[in-house]
């Protein structure tokens, strides 16, 4: 990856947009609608971690980043995306297995378990209860007691639990990331959702990314060629008018405060209804009663 900021595109081109996006996230299908739109924009994706995308953005690592909700609103813009399911993953041979796949489990049944929580874990940093056993002190064998350490990531938590020392509660997205053959997963009822949203920086970006910034907002809110407020609708309409900056007006919409928690646009589509949110994902908005 190049360390420049802004970098110039191949054949004397645009200059490209590069998308932060986390581990889980799966902004494919927008790079595609990308390409198809502004072919002479070069995209690169960028995985960043969870805890470092606020700093990519801020470092100007990443033009906008698909990312965990909240964000710090005095510094980033963000508009919700969706928010994703917690499932329990435990071990083949755990009673859970033997359950039916689409089958949710509540908090009892992980009553006897211990329960590893990653250091990267994006799921309880709200201070919600945790299921389950916290894992407990152990002799060291010379008279002391050992408190055990947790999992550096999500992966070595899946990993543990595979081998039949207690559970992990992640995101979906994570467990299928992660996803191993001696390990399996149960949506967990009534746990902490993990919403994802779009974000970029509140102030600093040039006319000209703030301008791609606005091309990717309407893109990930489903907004046909016609419909967008960027460069690609004005493309289609040949007009060439400037509108540079648009991305400082989409999010002046509502309240500074509550950037990352506006409900999606209420503005007419005119490709039809967006696509269905895959397993283990609720659009943003809206929320089905518990069973």
């Amino acid at each position: 990856m190049n360390d420049d900021p802004v970098a110039d595109a191949p054949d004397g081109g645009t200059a490209g947009f590069r998308l932060g996006y986390v581990p889980g996230a799966t902004p494919g299908k927008w790079a595609r609608t990308w390409r198809a739109r502004l072919a002479d924009v070069p995209l690169e994706l960028v995985q960043v971690p969870a805890a470092d995308a606020a700093a990519a953005l801020a470092g100007r690592r990443v033009d906008a980043a698909v990312l965990r909700l909240p964000v710090d609103a005095d510094v980033l813009h963000a508009i919700p995306l969706y928010a994703e399911l917690p499932v329990v993953v435990v071990s083949r041979d755990h009673l859970l297995a033997a359950t039916d796949e689409d089958e949710t489990v509540t908090a009892d049944a992980l009553a006897d378990d211990v329960v590893w929580l990653a250091r990267d874990d994006v799921l309880y940093a709200g201070g919600a209860p945790l299921p389950g056993r916290a894992p407990q002190p152990y002799d060291d064998g010379a008279g002391g007691l050992v408190t055990p350490e947790p999992p550096a990531t999500t992966a070595d938590a899946i990993a543990w639990v595979a081998t039949g020392t207690g559970a992990t509660v992640v995101p979906m997205s994570l467990a299928r990331l992660h996803h191993r053959k001696d390990a399996t997963f149960r949506v967990l009822d009534g746990g902490p959702e993990a919403p994802v949203g779009l974000a970029w920086l509140r102030d600093g970006l040039p006319d000209d990314v703030a301008e791609l910034v606005e091309e990717m907002i309407g893109i990930v809110r489903g907004r046909t060629v016609n419909s967008s407020r960027g460069r690609g609708g004005r493309d289609a309409e040949g007009t060439g008018s400037s509108q540079a900056g648009s991305a400082k007006a989409e999010s002046a919409k509502g309240p500074k405060g509550a950037s990352s928690r506006q409900a999606p646009s209420k503005e007419p589509r005119r490709g039809g209804r967006p696509p269905a949110p895959r397993r283990g994902q609720r659009p943003s908005g809206r929320r089905r009663g518990r069973r």
